[in-house]
């Protein structure tokens, strides 16, 4: 019983000290602005809305490559080639789901932890855009935790393709692939 307390702590003082600032940068789902997916490719945004398992991260990979990890209350937007394509989270278990992709489309998955044994059981499905735009609130996932080589869209992508399409966001890429 000892250990577990001792964990309980740990994980509360955590929890206390990430979540103001995670806060801080979230704003209301209904006011978020996605690009449209690029000539010849579909989008899947990828959300978890906050709540249980807080602690624990929703790590989203293909083909055994991480593209990026979402904590409660966070999203991000994957850019793929047409086709099917399977993405896989783990903790204590394995989920999955596989997904057809078509040019031009936008699909959504959401992923939640569920109650664990140990660390918490992660569950990603087929979701909508009504589920994410009535979720409170959002913040993108940090830059530095998504591999914009598997196509996860930096912040700085999806402002570029807003402000002036793939033009403008090749030349943002390529200004921070050399810093």
């Amino acid at each position: 019983m000892r250990k577990f307390t001792i964990f309980a702590a740990a994980l509360a003082a955590t929890t206390m000290i990430s979540g103001p600032a995670q806060a801080a940068d979230k704003v209301d789902a209904t006011e978020i602005v996605l690009p449209a997916p690029a000539e010849d490719t579909g989008q899947v945004v990828f959300f978890r809305p906050a709540g249980m398992g807080g602690a624990v991260a929703c790590s989203i990979h293909e083909n055994d490559q991480k593209i990026s990890s979402l904590g409660g209350g966070r999203y991000f937007v994957l850019e793929t080639t047409p086709g099917r394509h399977e993405y896989t989270v783990k903790t204590e278990s394995k989920d999955s789901l596989a997904l057809e992709v078509e040019s031009g489309e936008r699909q959504w998955v959401a992923c939640k932890i569920k109650m664990g044994i140990i660390v918490g059981r992660p569950d990603i499905r087929p979701a909508t855009e009504d589920e994410f735009r009535s979720a409170k609130k959002f913040a993108m996932v940090d830059d530095d935790d998504m591999n914009a080589e598997l196509g996860a869209m930096t912040s700085a992508a999806v402002q570029a393709r807003l402000n002036g399409g793939a033009a403008v966001e090749a030349e943002v890429e390529a200004e921070a692939a050399a810093e």
